[in-house]
């Protein structure tokens, strides 16, 4: 993968540098993709109407398994070449954030630190009334288990349809992209808001926009530099041009 020198030298002056990333760098592990999850028992069910509060409200059992079912998906994949060059690049720029839409944790697993989870870890369960994390759950028999403290049935960490997102990483997320110089959009169709205007932010404030996938996107026609290749490919070589050995 060639990378530009212009690119190359930017990141490495770069004192702030953020990346916003989404489903296509996952799908190198082998992490299906939110519809591609729906196979065997699973394919009759259309995701957008598991994954929502009206859908846990009316059977919390049928939503806790399809994300249990997830999660042990998610346990059998690694950390791909582009999760982990997104670490190394951390360790490499005094101002670093990274922000994802996905909920998978490949990134923390990868070894980097400062991850903003937009919309959430499939990896956590919380308190559905108190929304306080829950580090440890007993299973019993066909029941969806329950907070020890209040009772309340415990779901998943993640942001469903028609939910909000947390107020904190949202907030995070736009200040990242608003001080950063350089921003890269690895992934991600850049169409779901509101994770699709933090690029847009970005640019307003001056900062340079890398896009990285291998398909166009909306985003495509407003970024500074395209790179169409996968982001295991294009990340490790973004990092060996700016810091060459």
């Amino acid at each position: 993968m060639t990378i530009p020198q212009s690119l190359a030298g930017a990141i490495a002056r770069a004192r702030s540098v953020a990346v916003l990333t989404g489903a296509g760098v996952s799908a190198e592990s082998g992490v299906p993709t939110f519809r591609d999850a729906q196979t065997g028992l699973w394919a009759q069910f259309d995701p957008q109407k598991l994954a929502t509060p009206d859908a846990f409200r009316r059977n919390p059992k049928l939503v806790w398994d399809w994300y249990a079912w997830r999660r042990k998906l998610v346990a059998k994949a690694e950390p791909n070449a582009g999760h982990r060059a997104l670490a190394v690049l951390e360790g490499r720029v005094s101002d670093f954030a990274l922000i994802t839409q996905n909920v998978d944790g490949l990134h923390r697993r990868a070894g980097s630190r400062n991850v903003v989870e937009l919309h959430g870890n499939i990896g956590r369960v919380k308190c559905s009334r108190e929304n306080t994390i829950v580090e440890h759950w007993t299973e019993v028999g066909d029941e969806v288990p329950r907070c020890a403290g209040c009772g309340a049935l415990l779901r998943p960490d993640v942001v469903w349809f028609e939910e909000t997102l947390p107020p904190d990483a949202l907030q995070a997320a736009e200040d990242a992209a608003r001080r950063c110089q350089i921003l890269l959009v690895v992934g991600t169709s850049a169409e779901v808001y509101p994770a699709a205007a933090l690029p847009a932010y970005a640019k307003s404030a001056g900062a340079t926009i890398v896009e990285i996938n291998p398909n166009p996107t909306p985003l495509s026609d407003a970024a500074d530099y395209v790179l169409r290749a996968p982001a295991g490919a294009v990340l490790p070589a973004l990092v060996a041009a700016a810091w060459p050995v």
